[in-house]
């Protein structure tokens, strides 16, 4: 008995939003660099395709308070990773793939420093077999700063006591394949680095600061599917895993105001898991994964407490 499987998770978002509790990205460095690849093949044999990016950026606070844990006051440092890596051995083969990483500062909403989309397709012979594996990772951490800083919406903060308060977020997707027949295709984006706008000189030092309004996102989408009437033949599997926490602060004033004390405590901790399996016969596997953390009304006030 022939078994067809028909498995579609459309769209799985996962949205931090609201107030001052949300990323708000890493400004770029004053030298970026960008790059472009694009690979075709077509052969009856093997090919393999392998790719790896991996980036750390900070926004230069850690100069001055290493980001050794605790991370010092003001602090952002974000982390990225991408990997994927596919063979396929004795059969038919058809791969399209285009990579763009661009460490320039992003100000818009369809604007991403990492972008892929990749094409895939495999008819093996009797002993073939396609494997592919992908895997995006976004990690991002901050002590807290000033929103008047680094919003542009003039609804977004109104004074300088408004600000963005700790954050540790960290987001996983991907998806692997292993098949003896299908047309595989998936695409990734991802946008954490962001346009530097200049901080006014304080005390003689100077930072930039990130234009956070465009929002800290990563998407992926994964898909699998037969030729025509002719099913694809395999296992195939996506998921996405992610840890959001974010802080409030409050100002606690000592007797008589002789004193000032910033405090950070943790507010939300959310823990999010998904994995979509399907093996058989697959007429239809399809994921699409979103993650956008981004400021949404007007940013969180420093709350006073009296002791």
């Amino acid at each position: 008995m022939k078994i067809r499987i028909i498995l579609t998770a459309l769209l799985i978002i996962l949205v931090a939003t609201g107030g001052a509790l949300a990323d708000i990205g890493v400004p770029q460095v004053e030298e970026t660099q960008g790059f472009e690849t694009s690979t075709l093949m077509q052969l009856i044999g093997t090919a393999t395709e392998t790719d790896s990016i991996t980036t750390t950026i900070d926004n230069g606070y850690t100069a001055y308070w290493p980001p050794a844990p605790p991370l010092g006051g003001y602090s952002f440092i974000y982390s990225s990773a991408y990997s994927e890596h596919t063979i396929a051995d004795q059969g038919l083969v058809s791969i399209a793939r285009t990579v763009a990483y661009d460490t320039a500062g992003m100000a818009a909403e369809n604007q991403y420093n990492l972008v892929t989309d990749t094409l895939a397709e495999f008819i093996g012979s009797e002993t073939g077999r396609m494997v592919s594996g992908e895997s995006l990772l976004l990690d991002g951490a901050g002590a807290g700063t000033n929103a008047n800083l680094t919003l542009i919406c003039p609804f977004a903060t109104e004074s300088g006591d408004d600000v963005v308060a700790p954050l540790c977020n960290i987001v996983e997707e991907g998806s692997s394949v292993d098949i003896t027949l299908g047309s595989l295709s998936s695409q990734s984006a991802e946008r954490f680095i962001m346009l530097a706008v200049p901080e006014p000189s304080f005390y003689g030092m100077a930072w930039p600061y990130p234009v956070a309004d465009p929002g800290v996102e990563a998407d992926y989408s994964v898909k699998l599917t037969g030729f025509g009437d002719v099913a694809a033949v395999g296992s195939a599997s996506a998921y996405m895993n992610a840890h959001v926490q974010e802080g409030r602060t409050f100002l606690q004033r000592g007797t008589g105001n002789l004193y000032e004390d910033y405090q950070y405590p943790k507010a939300e901790d959310l823990v999010y898991s998904e994995l979509t399996t399907a093996t058989g016969e697959i007429t239809l596997f399809q994921k699409t994964m979103n993650y956008k953390s981004q400021f949404t009304g007007p940013a969180e006030k420093y709350i006073p407490v009296e002791t």
